[in-house]
């Protein structure tokens, strides 16, 4: 798989991550912790579901866990502050474009059972071939949050 679109997706999403007037999230929405903890969930989810299906393994994929409000707190209160969270977003994010960079044709083709909420909204639920899963990445998830991030700024 090629991840240059997603690398530079996550380059986009890092300045973004990194302004200094970042400030506070509308009622009910994410604040810059809660989104870097999410996107932390989701790129090590996913890249967990490619090293099985490397390894033989069919694995499914469900981004609940992404998505709950308790997780994500516990991601945040092990990171020394936002610029610890940073840096472990941007390692992992590194670990699941190398892994998506080795991944034969065969590999990246293979339909992972998966089911997508975004919010209380049903995305997906369904087969979608690994490839689609990165992808999906950068077409859509990683510059929404990037958006998410620069809507804060305008808040400040």
């Amino acid at each position: 798989m090629d991840t240059t679109a997603l690398r530079n997706a996550y380059g986009a999403l890092f300045d973004a991550a990194t302004l200094d007037d970042l400030g506070d999230a509308a009622p009910g929405e994410w604040d810059a912790d809660q989104v870097l903890a999410h996107l932390l969930s989701v790129d090590a989810a996913i890249a967990a579901v490619a090293l099985g299906v490397v390894a033989g393994a069919r694995p499914t994929f469900d981004n609940r866990i992404s998505l709950n409000a308790w997780n994500l707190d516990r991601i945040i209160a092990g990171h020394a502050g936002r610029g610890d969270l940073i840096d472990h977003v941007r390692r992992q994010a590194g670990i699941l474009c190398d892994v998506a960079d080795g991944l034969s044709e065969a590999d990246a083709s293979v339909l992972v059972p998966a089911l997508l909420l975004s919010g209380d909204t049903l995305r997906l639920d369904g087969p979608v071939p690994l490839a689609g899963l990165v992808d999906g990445l950068a077409e859509d998830h990683v510059p929404v949050h990037t958006r998410q991030l620069l809507d804060l700024r305008a808040a400040a």
